[in-house]
């Protein structure tokens, strides 16, 4: 008899704890849906969410900081069990999140970590290494220049900016800069903000066609903004891909359609698919672990038409788009 009850008790401990962790509220911060990449990372961890079962709480703030300060403080309101939080720029995040800190709500940052990350608690972080992924784009020009055999020349490089005061921007800027110092031949003649937005991006591209004499090369902070300077640069009579070299970022498949088109020369990944980070750490902090406060970057590539070209100084080279294209998730 005291051997079936301690069965039936310890069933009922298994399945108060099932109960329990199916019962969880898992609130998502989003910047916005700007992108294809964005677009995908919002479908995957929401997806995932709830595929676990859990209640999903979302809020897209279109791009504006206020519209994010104020689903925080309404998931605190809500007390929710978990927020996940995209910030849509690096700054002004120290009082609301200290907010969410105060309410023991355990915290968990993506894609974008926020300037304040080292005064504030959270219990994970999974993002992009952005600066390595612009000295990543610089790295490619650079080697296929070389390839084609212009390193003598004096190349024009117009750059499309992500979002200003983003975490991406920022990275991404810092590390082409980084890396084109060494190549002087490499000239940046514009630099300007497209907001991470096909749309927005396409004035920006065709007011530097207009204001310059020669473009060579355009590295844009995402695809999205690269695809959507193809347009204008076909409009202009000019051939993307050849007349300018076209690099962006993130690598989603609708920019190895254009590098298979031959209207883009090569992407650098920057994965959106966290979810399987996401569940695995709720699940684990559900069962008692700890993580430290360290960003966890995720293993990601470069894609061209050809393959083979060195994209980071540590020797990497670039796969060709062909030979991914059917995998890829999104």
């Amino acid at each position: 008899m005291k051997k079936l009850l301690t069965i039936v008790l310890a069933l009922m401990l298994v399945l108060g704890m099932t109960v329990n962790a199916s019962a969880l509220t898992v609130a998502f911060s989003q910047i916005g849906q700007e992108s294809d990449w964005r677009t995908a990372n919002t479908d995957d961890v929401c997806g995932a969410v709830e595929a676990e079962g859990w209640t999903l709480v979302y809020d897209d703030a279109q791009q504006k900081q206020e519209n994010q300060v104020k689903a925080l403080r309404n998931f605190i309101s809500q007390g929710v069990d978990y927020i996940l939080f995209t910030g849509v720029v690096s700054s002004g995040w120290d009082e609301v999140l200290k907010e969410v800190n105060e309410a023991e709500i355990p915290l968990i940052l993506l894609d974008r970590i926020p300037d304040c990350a080292d005064q504030i608690d959270y219990v994970a972080a999974f993002g992009g290494d952005f600066v390595e992924e612009g000295r990543r784009m610089a790295y490619w020009t650079a080697n296929y220049v070389e390839k084609l055999g212009r390193s003598a020349e004096e190349l024009n490089v117009v750059i499309l900016e992500g979002t200003t005061g983003s975490d991406a921007a920022i990275g991404r800027a810092k590390g082409i800069a980084e890396v084109l110092e060494d190549y002087p031949n490499l000239k940046v003649v514009a630099s300007q903000t497209g907001n991470f937005s096909r749309a927005e991006a396409q004035p920006v591209m065709e007011s530097f066609l207009k204001s310059l004499d020669k473009i060579d090369v355009l590295l844009a902070h995402n695809d999205d903004m690269a695809l959507g300077a193809i347009e204008i640069i076909k409009n202009a009579g000019l051939v993307p891909g050849k007349d300018i070299i076209i690099v962006g970022c993130d690598a989603p498949k609708t920019a190895f359609d254009a590098i298979l088109a031959g209207e883009m020369n090569a992407t650098i990944e920057c994965t959106p698919l966290y979810s399987r980070f996401v569940v695995q750490t709720i699940k684990e902090l559900e069962e008692g672990k700890e993580f430290d406060k360290t960003v966890i970057h995720p293993e990601e590539g470069c894609f061209d038409a050809e393959g083979g070209i060195v994209y980071s100084a540590d020797g990497r080279v670039s796969e060709k788009a062909a030979d991914v294209i059917a995998d890829r998730k999104y």
